[in-house]
């Protein structure tokens, strides 16, 4: 009798523990983090920490307009060896103003593992314009689409 109790309690551990470690499967989730600018934006940058270190960035891509083409800078190394549910992210053009974006702006596609719930603190850090004059900036994030047609402008 206490090997069959001693068995049902060692089960229904395991079984909590399975079910736990399934609740906790990693889940892989893009996030847009968009820039409201009334100028146009010469150079930017932003910090994103999760709070609850629930998130690792497994990637980061260029926000898609003309003028920031290429992959924003970061510390790819850390992205790489999977430390990073705190990522600064910045890019600037040498564009002339005329080309440049202002308006809604998506500035970067942060890739994300998420395991359980994150809380997310984003901070813009500089937005500025073409002369380096600061920009009056709001910054917001924007789960997307896994399809990269679907993603805003």
């Amino acid at each position: 009798m206490k090997k069959l109790l001693l068995t049902l309690a060692l089960a229904a551990v395991f079984s909590t523990a399975a079910w736990a470690e399934r609740a906790q499967s990693p889940r892989f989730v893009p996030l847009e983090v968009q820039l409201d600018s009334p100028e146009p934006v010469a150079a930017w940058q932003f910090e994103l920490e999760d709070r609850q270190a629930a998130t690792k960035v497994v990637g980061v891509e260029s926000g898609g307009h003309p003028a920031f083409r290429t992959a924003p800078y970061y510390d790819r190394t850390a992205v790489a060896q999977g430390d990073t549910s705190r990522i600064v992210v910045a890019d600037y053009s040498l564009a002339d103003t005329d080309q440049l974006p202002s308006g809604r702006i998506r500035l970067a596609t942060l890739h994300l593992m998420v395991r359980g719930e994150p809380d997310f603190e984003l901070r813009l850090i500089t937005a500025t314009t073409p002369d380096g004059g600061a920009i009056d900036a709001s910054i917001s994030l924007a789960e997307t689409s896994t399809d990269p047609k679907e993603r805003s402008p």
